[in-house]
């Protein structure tokens, strides 16, 4: 079965330093997803009302209006999930956001890359349980479910991080990825899978997808930028 390209999810980031609305999206825009930024509650609101958001990461100490008053103000209208950010670290202020909805709690100052796998776990518990178990394409074919894998047919031998990045790779269909983007896209962002081995689990794919490992059609190499996947 082939799925057709879904959208990127779209992300609200909600905070009323610039700075750090910047460099927070400017990091998740290099995972597939789109971003767009709040600087106050009241904005946050008002973009929300017009629907089209997948998640939101919500400052809570913010002037005017906090977060936790924007959370009570969404939950009475959305279940959309939220991860609040903050740099108020006490169980007591983690437990009032959990409760009043929040689907994580995020302390700053946080590392980009844990953010962005807590993101993707909300997003993955929020994603319709009819959503397509299996992606594929041109003769490949991958469960997502039983995480069997197959090319024209045929059973392939893969490892655990082969597939996760085969996976990455077909739902990133003509995107050039960088190493770095590829392993947070197959959710590999554990110090024990880096960037440098990355070449050597695409160097093994190879040899198990291509007609000619030397001369690869399908996970192409972009000099100076990462892998794209032709299909």
């Amino acid at each position: 079965m082939t799925s057709n390209p879904s959208p990127a999810p779209r992300v609200l980031i909600v905070d009323d330093d610039a700075g750090q609305r910047s460099r927070v999206g400017g990091f998740l825009a290099q995972y597939s997803l789109e971003v767009a930024e709040a600087a106050s509650g009241q904005e946050a609101l008002a973009m929300l009302a017009g629907g089209g958001f997948s998640a939101v990461l919500l400052d809570v100490v913010m002037p005017g209006m906090d977060g936790v008053e924007v959370i009570r103000r969404i939950r009475a209208v959305s279940d959309i999930p939220i991860i609040m950010l903050s740099a108020k670290d006490s169980e007591a202020d983690q437990v009032v956001g959990l409760e009043l909805g929040a689907d994580d709690y995020v302390a700053k100052p946080f590392r980009a890359r844990e953010l962005l796998a807590r993101l993707r776990a909300v997003l993955r518990r929020s994603t319709p349980a009819d959503s397509p178990p299996t992606l594929g394409g041109g003769g490949l074919e991958l469960d997502l479910v039983t995480r069997v894998a197959r090319l024209d047919g045929r059973c392939l031998e893969l490892s655990g991080i082969e597939f996760d990045l085969l996976s990455a790779f077909v739902r990133n269909k003509g995107r050039v990825l960088a190493r770095e983007s590829l392993l947070a896209e197959a959710g590999r962002t554990s110090t024990t899978v880096t960037e440098r081995t990355v070449d050597v689990h695409i160097s093994r794919l190879r040899k198990k997808l291509e007609v000619d490992p030397r001369d690869p059609q399908r996970i192409k190499t972009v000099h100076g930028l990462g892998y794209l996947f032709a299909g």
